[in-house]
């Protein structure tokens, strides 16, 4: 696969989450409070629910239904009820452009 264009970077408000699918992936698109824009799964480990639907803190986000917060660097749940990861994907800005490739995961 190649990296996507999924939004525009002026799409994504500070310390907010929006929700793509690429090749049938849900990915949850986040720009953090420093301006960072990350790709994380977008679907919690713990029930079948929408990250980009919760809450992002920092450098985390939180399942709006459960509690369960998410490193957007990692993948890695800071907290239970969630204990698997969810992926973490690379992302390429292009200008404007906020590109996603899901075959190419993000090494911690």
């Amino acid at each position: 696969m190649t990296a996507t264009r999924v939004c525009a970077l002026s799409e994504l408000e500070q310390d907010s989450a929006i929700r793509v699918e690429v090749e049938g992936v849900p990915i949850a698109v986040v720009r953090d409070s420093n301006d960072d824009v990350h790709a994380i799964g977008d679907v919690c480990t713990h029930g079948d629910i929408s990250l980009a639907e919760g809450f992002v803190d920092g450098d985390t986000i939180e399942c709006w239904a459960h509690g369960s917060a998410f490193s957007l660097q990692t993948g890695r749940p800071l907290n239970l009820p969630a204990y698997e990861p969810v992926p973490v994907y690379a992302v390429t800005i292009e200008g404007d452009d906020v590109l996603i490739d899901p075959a190419v995961l993000k090494t911690p």
